[in-house]
C-alpha cells in the first residue's frame, strides 16, 4: 500500500480524535474563550484565509458563518497580504487556515498584522508558527501527513464548522451524534470503494481535461479535488461555480468531455441536477457525486450516491471517493499519487 492510500483511510481516525477533543478535552476550553471574545468585541465580519487546501476550506466555513447571519468573506491569503489588506480592520475577525502553520503568505500576514486585530488560527501543528503567534489557536487532531492533504483537509474543515456551531450555540449532543455518523460512513465509503471505482475509472476513460463543478459549501470540494488532481496526479483539471459554468465554459461540453459533480440536497439541487443533465445532452459525461433520490436515466451520467444529508458535512464526506479516485487514477498510470517533484509539502516561498 502507498503512503498516500494510507493517510487517506487515516482518515475516521483524524476525524474521530479531532471530535474527542473539542467534546471532552482543552479544544473545548478554547472555543469558550473564543467565544467570550466574540461576544466582548462584537466583530463587524470575518475573513477567512488561506493558502491551497486552506484556501479552499474557508469557502465552506464562510457559507456556514453566513447561513448563521455572520457577515464572512473567503480570502486567498496572497491576494489579502498584498492587494487586500485595507479590508482589516480592528472590527474583523480574521481567521488563518494553514495546516502546517507554516505557509509562507500567512507568515508575512502575521509579522505585518497591527495588534489590534483578532486572529484565530485553525493548523494541524501545536508547536507552528500560526499556533503561536494568533491570539487564539485551534487545533486539528490528524497527525502527521506527507502528502498531499487528505485527513488534515477535513480535519481542519471540521474544525471550522465546529467553531461556528459553538459560536451560534449550536453545538449539541445532536451535531456530535451527525459527526459521529458522518465518520462512520467514511469508514463505509473507504471500505467499499472497490465495489465502483473499477467501473468509475473505466467510466471517466482518459482525462486530457476534467472539469469539477459544485455549487455552495460543496465548492470547497470541487477546489481541493482539482487540486489533488493537478498535485497529486498531474492531471489538468479545474474547479468551477456551477452557476458560472453556465456562463460560458458549457460552451466546451461535446463529446469527450469529462466532468465530476458534487450535488447535495439543499438550496441548489434542482439547479445541479439540471446541469448533470444538460452536460450529458451536449455530449459530455459526467460523475454525479450526490445524495439526492432523484433518477437520472442518461447513460453519460454516473451517480455515485453517499448518504450524508447535512449539506455542510456532505462536504467533508464527499472529498473522499474524490481521494480514492486520485490514488486509483494515479496508480493505473503508473506512478504513486500524492508525492511532491517540484515543491514540496509545505510552501516556504512565493
Amino acid at each position: 500500500m502507498n503512503k498516500f492510500l494510507e493517510e487517506i483511510l487515516e482518515q475516521p481516525v483524524a476525524l474521530q480524535n479531532t471530535l474527542k477533543f473539542y467534546v471532552t478535552g482543552k479544544g473545548k476550553d478554547t472555543l469558550e474563550k473564543i467565544k467570550k471574545e466574540f461576544t466582548k468585541n462584537n466583530f463587524e465580519n470575518i475573513i477567512f484565509t488561506g493558502m491551497g487546501s486552506s484556501y479552499f476550506t474557508s469557502f465552506a466555513a464562510a457559507n456556514l458563518f453566513n447561513s448563521f447571519g455572520l457577515k464572512s468573506f473567503a480570502m486567498n491569503s496572497s491576494e489579502l497580504l498584498h492587494y487586500n489588506f485595507s479590508v482589516l480592520s480592528k472590527n474583523t475577525l480574521l481567521v488563518c487556515f494553514s495546516q502546517s502553520g507554516e505557509s509562507f503568505e500567512i507568515k508575512e500576514i502575521l509579522k505585518i498584522l497591527p495588534s489590534n486585530i483578532f486572529c484565530i488560527g485553525i493548523t494541524n501543528e501545536e508547536e507552528s508558527t500560526l499556533a503561536k503567534k494568533a491570539n487564539i489557536a485551534l487545533l486539528s487532531r490528524a497527525g502527521k501527513e506527507n502528502m498531499t492533504s487528505t485527513k488534515t483537509y477535513v480535519s481542519t474543515l471540521l474544525v471550522s464548522y465546529i467553531m461556528g456551531w459553538f459560536l451560534t450555540d449550536n453545538w449539541t449532543s445532536t451535531k456530535v451524534s451527525l459527526i459521529e455518523n458522518l465518520i462512520n460512513n467514511i469508514d463505509m465509503t473507504l471500505s467499499n470503494y472497490n465495489s465502483w471505482i473499477d467501473d468509475t475509472l473505466e467510466f471517466l476513460g482518459e482525462l486530457p481535461f476534467l472539469q469539477i463543478i459544485a455549487r455552495g459549501p460543496a465548492y470547497s470540494s470541487a477546489m481541493q479535488s482539482a487540486l489533488m488532481f493537478k498535485e497529486a496526479t498531474r492531471t489538468p483539471s479545474s474547479g468551477i461555480f456551477g452557476g458560472e459554468f453556465r456562463h460560458g465554459p458549457m460552451e466546451m461540453v461535446q463529446e469527450g468531455f469529462k466532468s465530476i459533480l458534487f450535488a447535495s440536497n439543499g438550496k441548489t439541487i434542482n439547479q445541479s441536477l439540471q446541469m448533470a443533465e444538460d452536460i450529458a445532452k451536449f455530449g459530455g459525461k459526467v460523475l454525479l457525486i450526490t445524495n439526492s433520490s432523484q433518477k437520472l436515466s442518461n447513460t453519460n451520467i454516473r451517480v455515485l450516491s453517499l448518504t450524508e444529508e447535512d449539506e455542510y458535512l456532505f462536504s467533508i464526506l464527499s472529498i473522499i471517493p474524490m481521494q480514492l479516485l486520485v490514488d486509483s487514477f494515479g496508480r493505473l498510470n503508473g506512478f504513486e499519487a500524492g508525492s511532491f517533484s517540484r515543491g514540496a509539502k509545505v510552501t516556504v516561498i512565493e
